[in-house]
């Protein structure tokens, strides 16, 4: 089976963004999705465009810093598609503050949120992935886990903590043929950069190397590879997707 063909994929934060091109992505390519998030509406259009196409994908609305509902959205996903072979662990908030200032259930948010919910997601797929001997888990974590930035502790450190998280588990179920890798999108026009002020937008062009923005396609291209058959030595690796604003 090459590629991503008749695979499984669970997609969190499918509703919009990066989620959702990593949903059509991985559709297009031939997998069958289980797309969560909050909102429901969204995921239902999203579930019917795919399918519209010929694909398979389903609806499942999860709310991931509950983990009651982690368990329960994987249940309802194995009993509907018989298995999960592809975690994309990419649902995530911002909360910005300085740190002096910043709220102490803003931090607790973020990181649960970022960084719980992934360990979550993955000790509650892992089990149907040992039996298979085979998986894919992709984290979306951020360039500022990796350079930080101001007014982002708490995305900051949930985001390096993910890192941190993959490369552990990576070493963990590397001999059960299970890959765990990061994706690091650098600036990516989605909707939570929409609102950045252009004078800051400008700015951030300017020290990019290519010279534009990330779109979330970008990154989706680099989730579908490393959920790929042709990635199956690729293990405990942080693919950067930024343009070349980071190097080394």
């Amino acid at each position: 089976m090459a590629g991503v063909e008749g695979r499984v994929a669970l997609v969190t934060g499918a509703s919009q963004g990066i989620g959702r091109a990593c949903a059509l992505v991985l559709a297009e390519s031939g997998a069958k999705l289980a797309l969560c998030a909050r909102n429901q509406e969204k995921l239902e259009q999203l579930a019917g465009e795919i399918n519209s196409k010929g694909g398979e994908a389903a609806a499942f609305k999860l709310d991931v810093t509950s983990e009651d509902e982690i368990k329960a959205v994987v249940k309802a996903v194995i009993a509907r598609f018989g298995k999960i072979d592809i975690l994309v662990n990419n649902a995530g908030i911002t909360r910005d503050q300085l740190v002096m200032r910043m709220k102490r259930a803003d931090w607790d948010d973020v990181i649960a949120t970022n960084l719980t919910a992934p360990y979550l997601l993955i000790q509650a797929v892992i089990g149907s992935m040992l039996k298979q001997r085979w998986g894919r888990i992709i984290n979306v974590t951020s360039i500022f886990g990796q350079i930080g930035q101001a007014g982002q502790a708490n995305y900051s450190s949930s985001k390096a903590g993910l890192i941190g998280l993959t490369m552990s588990v990576a070493r963990e179920v590397g001999s059960r043929n299970i890959t765990v890798n990061a994706v690091a999108p650098g600036f990516i026009e989605t909707a939570m950069t929409e609102v950045l002020p252009a004078e800051l937008k400008e700015n951030i062009l300017k020290n990019i190397p290519l010279g534009r923005a990330g779109s979330d396609m970008d990154v989706a291209h680099a989730v579908k590879f490393l959920a790929s058959e042709e990635a199956g030595y690729v293990t405990g690796h942080v693919l950067n997707v930024n343009g070349g604003i980071l190097m080394g």
